[in-house]
């Protein structure tokens, strides 16, 4: 046997053992992060919550001390907005759904009131365009525009829990179950 044909039967050879390793990881991989995405999936539910809930609280604490970054932008947005009293008096029902989403009491209507009072910031483009848009143009948004229009993602969030079934809502009080089986 020459040395040529030597070398092209190891070359065979170890891609025959490197195809068989690339099978073999291939083979366990998606078993091993199906697993895995059913173990995030038990607790996904609850971390969405409980995410929701820390922000109404601190986006709240915000307006009632007073040092909240969008009180002009609230103020513009509600035509009775001004008093002194309204800016206060959301972040106190924001604190409170808020509290409600972390304790986990009653979360589909926290869920319901939490996705009806973020549709209403949306409202901001309607009340106040100079303030969320340049130049009047829906791709050009302002940094308050870009603020507001991210609320989409934490609407969508709430609708997303309230549509669970209740086995997934055990999750979401902190009650670990079984996860629904992945497509």
């Amino acid at each position: 046997m020459t040395s040529r044909s030597m070398d092209s039967a190891q070359r065979s050879y170890a891609g025959r053992i490197r195809g068989e390793a690339v099978r073999a990881v291939t083979a366990t991989l998606p078993s091993a992060l199906d697993r895995s995405l059913e173990r995030v999936a038990r607790f996904a539910p609850a971390a969405v919550r409980l995410s929701l809930g820390l922000v109404f609280v601190w986006f709240g604490a915000l307006k009632v001390a007073g040092d909240s970054p969008v009180t002009a932008l609230v103020s513009a947005t509600i035509p009775w907005g001004r008093t002194p009293l309204v800016i206060p008096l959301l972040g106190v029902v924001e604190i409170l759904l808020g509290l409600g989403l972390l304790i986990g009491k009653a979360k589909r209507l926290l869920l319901l009131a939490v996705a009806v009072h973020l549709g209403g910031t949306l409202l901001t483009f309607v009340m106040a365009p100079n303030m969320t848009m340049r130049h009047g143009n829906p791709f050009l948004l302002t940094a308050d525009g870009e603020f507001v229009l991210k609320n989409l993602v934490l609407i969508t969030a709430a609708i997303l829990l309230v549509s669970l079934p209740a086995r997934s809502n055990a999750a979401a009080a902190g009650t670990v179950v079984e996860p629904p089986q992945l497509p």
